[in-house]
């Protein structure tokens, strides 16, 4: 609900989202589909799906992989290279003493600050994602953006016309009807988004 709230998506909208995804509308079963494949490059890809149709993501999944130059993989393939931890983000500029002495105090795993541009992540296990949330905001911090999603343990650099394959892959599956999230370790340059 938090996502769909988040890009100003109305409440009826969600509500029929929960609706489709709980199997509450009438004569329609929907289940969860996950694909694991390789983009160019030697990428990790996972693919989450909710469908009523199993057939259809499989042949539109596997289509978006040959096409850009990937491979579909078997069940387990790539998973084992991404943990399921909940992820707080701060915008730059944020207070990083008072977030951190907050994360420790809520309970949180890890906090990261990117050198880069000083954005600060606050990381959770699954189970404690909520609580840590619940009480970061209760201090006062109220995180830009909040999810449970899939981190790699390494991430892949991929540059120029590889970048370009990853990019177009990435997209295309996430512009899938079927698809839920797309995960990847693939850490694009800005040839990617030239």
């Amino acid at each position: 609900m938090d996502k769909g709230l988040a890009v100003n998506m109305s409440k009826d909208v969600i509500e029929r989202a929960i609706k489709k995804a709980t199997g509450e509308l009438e004569g329609v079963d929907y289940e969860e589909i996950r694909y694991e494949g390789y983009a160019p490059g030697g990428v990790a890809v996972i693919v989450d799906c909710l469908t009523d149709n199993r057939v259809r993501p499989v042949a539109d999944v596997r289509h978006a992989f040959s096409k850009c130059g990937g491979n579909m993989g078997t069940e387990g393939s790539v998973a084992f290279m991404f943990k399921r931890l909940g992820v707080l983000s701060f915008a730059p500029g944020a207070d990083e003493e008072a977030i951190t002495e907050a994360a420790i105090e809520a309970g949180a795993d890890d906090i990261v600050v990117y050198p880069d541009d000083g954005a600060i992540d606050v990381v959770t296990s699954p189970d404690a994602f909520n609580a840590v949330k619940d009480a970061m905001a209760a201090a006062g911090h109220v995180a830009g953006h909040a999810e449970i999603t899939f981190r790699a343990d390494n991430d892949i650099k991929v540059e120029g016309e590889v970048a370009l394959q990853v990019k177009k892959l990435l997209d295309m599956l996430e512009d899938l009807d079927d698809v839920q999230d797309v995960y990847s370790n693939a850490e694009l340059g800005a040839d990617a988004y030239a």
